[in-house]
């Protein structure tokens, strides 16, 4: 299991992180707070708090997901 913190401040933000976690064919869950939330439900990313830092725990590789994990990793 890998771990990393993001964050998705606008809409377009949330599209392409689901795109990405959508074509991975591993678990991918978003927690905040005691809330998970499947990674790969539009839906549910779009419910959370989106001005808070997200933590992403994913079971699996995948160089793309990792890179859009990069583009909106915090420091």
């Amino acid at each position: 299991m890998q771990e990393r913190t993001i964050k998705l401040s606008q809409i377009q933000d949330v599209k392409d992180f689901v795109l990405a976690a959508g074509r991975c064919d591993f678990d991918i869950d978003i927690f905040y707070n005691r809330v998970t939330i499947d990674a790969k439900s539009i839906l549910g990313v779009l419910s959370m708090d989106l001005t808070k830092d997200l933590t992403v725990k994913y079971f699996g590789e995948d160089s793309s997901f990792e890179s859009v994990l990069s583009k909106y990793a915090v420091a």
